[in-house]
């Protein structure tokens, strides 16, 4: 097994603890999706995996629907996506997405929080190129050969397909996204849930008491509203 497969057996355990912080995550992922390519998701590909990730973590069909609606509505401000870099205590480098409708806002949250916390905000590209920015799929398993279609969706640009308990996993660089969301389409697969992950090139592992100062960072960082999905160097 590669490093995507690792990386997913480490997160694993580390989904969004509560709900209402993933259906927060995903109507912000509905608003770009609608402003970037329209309310329909037949002719939006975008909103189709959105959608269907909304599906994966029980997000009501309502509210969806709501979302849609409201996303709609050209008068609502649209969220911009904004990285961050910087490196937490021990020298763990730190990568956050976030989704934001107020820019200053967000940059005096995230800079506090590596301030207080022993940390340093870092400049565009300063530890963005330690990770490997990826896309992934997951598929039912039933009835499927993964070898056989590993084989196959080399040539749409996967790089790595595992069986977890969660399903098939299909595993390729960002780029790759699209023709892969399409090919399975076309084959009548479902896609159960579909996202991008920034996998770590190289991991560094501490002890615990230099894992508890990494993590007090993490939790306050992951708490903020603005953030979608942090990533890090440290060994887990």
């Amino acid at each position: 097994m590669g490093r995507a497969f690792e990386f997913r057996k480490a997160r694993k355990m580390k989904r969004w603890s509560a709900m209402s912080k993933a259906f927060t995550r995903i109507g912000k992922d509905i608003v770009m999706a609608v402003k970037e390519g329209g309310p329909d998701p037949d002719s939006n590909a975008r909103l189709r995996a959105v959608i269907q990730n909304a599906k994966s973590v029980n997000m009501p069909k309502d509210n969806v629907e709501r979302a849609i609606k409201r996303a709609s509505d050209k008068s609502l401000g649209d969220y911009k996506e904004v990285l961050f870099e910087g490196y937490a205590p021990h020298g763990i480098a730190v990568l956050i997405e976030t989704a934001t409708d107020n820019n200053t806002r967000t940059v005096a949250n995230i800079r506090s929080y590596f301030n207080k916390h022993n940390g340093s905000l870092g400049t565009s590209g300063s530890v963005e190129f330690m990770f490997d920015h990826t896309c992934n799929f997951r598929i039912p398993a039933e009835g499927i050969d993964p070898e056989e279609l590993e084989l196959e969706m080399i040539d749409f640009g996967a790089e790595e397909v595992f069986v977890d308990d969660d399903g098939i996993l299909i595993y390729a660089p960002f780029e790759s996204f699209g023709a892969i969301q399409k090919e399975l389409e076309s084959r009548n697969i479902d896609i159960l849930s579909s996202g991008f992950e920034r996998i770590p090139q190289v991991t560094k592992e501490l002890n615990q008491e230099q894992t508890a100062d990494v993590e007090k960072l993490l939790e306050k960082i992951e708490e903020d509203d603005d953030v979608q999905n942090v990533y890090h160097t440290m060994r887990e």
